[in-house]
């Protein structure tokens, strides 16, 4: 397990095995990749971020992170595979479940609901998300330590 500090300066708590928490997760994040680009949302108010959100009432995280890539990007996901999650230690804790989602397609939309819709970035993410038009959700260290670990198990020379 990695423990560090949010944004907010909030203790958070990362692992890479299944089921370490004992609180139920109830939120995603979907880190997404489409062709060589990565696909992220522009939230409305906090700016560039991957996709993702809250299980809704009977839903799977599984199912969770299927609905919010494609409400929020217009996506189809052809794999997604479970990666960490992650317990935020605020006033109200929460665990958030972390997958990456291959793309198969992008639809374009009417409505990105609370998106502007999809951004595809492909320079290396983790240098460009300090810009300031990324949402301060980017700039932790989950995608510190899961962006390596999603290279490693699905874009490796090995694999």
């Amino acid at each position: 397990m990695k423990t560090f500090y949010d944004h907010n300066k909030v203790i958070v708590n990362l692992s890479f095995h299944r089921n370490y928490f004992k609180q139920k997760a109830r939120h995603v994040l979907v880190i997404c990749k489409y062709q060589q680009y990565w696909l992220l949302t522009h939230h409305k108010k906090r700016g560039l971020e991957f996709p993702g959100g809250k299980a809704e009432r009977g839903e799977s995280t599984k199912e969770a992170a299927y609905r919010e890539v494609y409400e929020e990007t217009g996506a189809k996901i052809s794999v997604l595979e479970w990666i960490a999650s992650y317990q935020v230690m605020g006033l109200e804790s929460f665990v958030k479940d972390v997958y990456f989602a291959n793309i198969s397609e992008l639809e374009i939309k009417d409505d990105y609901l609370e998106t502007l819709g999809p951004v595809l970035i492909e320079e290396n993410i983790l240098e460009k998300r300090w810009e300031d038009f990324f949402s301060y959700v980017m700039k932790d260290d989950v995608l510190e330590l899961c962006i390596p670990y999603i290279e490693k198990q699905f874009f490796s020379e090995q694999n």
